[in-house]
């Protein structure tokens, strides 16, 4: 669902609506005021000159709620979205967009912690999975896991880049109990079954190659030696979080 409110609308124009508050000169709504506006939904707050601006709650007809900073009728600074599925928002807006930094809590449980862009997760954040406990920490891009990044487990990480969300190129697997495991993802092609035409599809899953074992090292993603094997620093020098 939209989480834009509605346009406000004036009370010579369309007679449904209801404002009890604050007017200036010009009779546009300003100050501290309440309106129920012709669809139903309700905006209690501040005004200037005719638009919501300044702090303010916003509750839609569907259950939604805003409650933060507006300016020029759009939500923007710090506000928190309660949105009907039970999901949660509490963070930086710009122009109506989740933008800046913000927690996002789904309906499912699980959360993310980090950089927005355009209502999209982008930039640094940690994403957890509340039904296995895992997480995932490092870049977004545009919604979609990129670049540099960890899956961390309860008893085991992977560190590697990521292409469209998933594993791609050279990584490595850390276990609790002092090795890890180098090697590359690659995506390869699988057999599907015959589709109603006889055509055989091919899907892309991805395949872990495993190239050595060693003690944990520190790594830098991408940083190959010349015969193609990981680089790896002296195995005392463990690896921080």
């Amino acid at each position: 669902m939209s989480d834009i409110g509605s346009d406000v609308f004036d009370d010579e124009q369309n007679k449904l609506g209801e404002y009890d508050g604050g007017r200036n000169e010009a009779g546009e709504r300003h100050g501290v005021g309440k309106a129920v506006l012709p669809n139903g939904d309700i905006y209690q707050g501040e005004y200037e000159n005719g638009k919501r601006h300044g702090q303010g709650t916003y509750r839609f007809k569907n259950g939604a709620r805003y409650v933060g900073d507006y300016r020029q009728n759009m939500k923007h600074g710090q506000g928190t979205f309660y949105y009907p599925d039970g999901s949660i928002y509490e963070g930086s807006w710009v122009e109506d967009l989740r933008e800046g930094h913000g927690v996002y809590t789904y309906s499912n449980r699980d959360t993310y912690d980090g950089e927005w862009l355009h209502h999209l997760r982008h930039g640094q954040g940690v994403y957890c999975y509340h039904a296995t406990g895992s997480k995932y920490k490092g870049t977004w891009i545009n919604g979609k896991m990129e670049a540099a990044g960890e899956y961390i487990h309860t008893n085991h990480r992977y560190k590697g880049n990521f292409v469209n969300s998933n594993p791609s190129g050279p990584g490595k697997y850390e276990f609790d109990t002092g090795c890890e495991q180098h090697g590359e993802y690659h995506q390869v092609e699988q057999d599907q079954a015959e589709d109603e035409w006889g055509e055989l599809p091919s899907a892309l899953v991805l395949k872990w190659i495993p190239k050595c074992i060693t003690g944990l090292t520190l790594w830098t993603p991408g940083k190959e030696t010349s015969a193609g094997e990981k680089e790896t620093a002296p195995a005392e020098e463990k690896s921080g979080n």
